[in-house]
């Protein structure tokens, strides 16, 4: 059974290191882990410390191309180095390495085939309070529309299973978060999402899109992922 972690990140040279120390290399039920990061057209020395720090594969993207992009294409490659497990995280090290064991049991387990790590927005000091409303709002929007039991849709901390990764085909340039949860409940792929707790960030992640774009560019597919789903009920 083989794991990669992969990290789609932009001038991330401050935390880049922390991050991929931050993954355990030794999992139960996992033979193998290795960290693959993308690089989205990094300006600094992202790609040299993270090869430094024991990152196993890196891809530079010949320029920025957005977030969704960096992740499929961490999608694509790590299939193709054999991947049986994936496991999506953050540069900014927002996420904790030792929360991989447990977003990847429902998978080891058969239980599902996405896992989102839920950060429980209602709580989370680092949003502000408008954020943080959006945040609720958009998620009670995401789950009536999907029908899955998503709490935390915009969670960049995830985890997939080879044959769910086979099958997606998202779209979108600017995120990929909320398009994988409606295109996992068009296709019938089995969802579930477990709590998690998260680090500091200091500022902003430089490749996440800001919250205004980000919801124009997630109305479009929530509305025909609500409309599928009446159609084929």
């Amino acid at each position: 059974m083989k794991l990669i972690v992969q990290i789609p990140c932009l001038n991330e040279e401050e935390s880049i290191a922390r991050t991929i120390r931050d993954i355990p290399r030794c999992i139960p039920g996992v033979d193998r882990v290795e960290v693959l990061v993308i690089d989205d057209g990094s300006s600094d020395r992202t790609a040299e410390i993270a090869i430094d720090n024991g990152a196993d594969h890196i891809v530079c993207l010949d320029k920025t191309r957005g977030l969704g992009e960096a992740f499929l294409s961490g999608i694509k490659t790590a299939l193709a180095l054999g991947a049986d497990i994936i496991v999506n995280t953050d540069g900014d090290n927002q996420y904790r390495g030792k929360d991989i064991p447990g977003i990847i049991k429902p998978i080891l387990e058969k239980e599902a085939e996405i896992v989102i790590g839920d950060r429980r927005v209602r709580t989370m000091k680092q949003f502000s309070p408008l954020k943080r409303q959006l945040q609720i709002l958009g998620n009670f929007v995401v789950r009536r529309a999907s029908g899955t039991p998503v709490y935390d849709a915009t969670s960049g901390f995830r985890a997939i299973s080879r044959e769910a990764a086979l099958k997606l085909n998202l779209k979108a340039k600017f995120s990929h978060t909320i398009e994988t949860i409606l295109f996992a409940a068009r296709e019938n792929i089995t969802l579930t999402t477990i709590p998690i707790e998260t680090n500091l960030t200091l500022r902003p992640s430089r490749l996440a899109p800001n919250m205004w774009s980000f919801i124009i560019h997630s109305i479009a597919p929530i509305i025909q992922t609500y409309f599928f789903r009446r159609h084929n009920a």
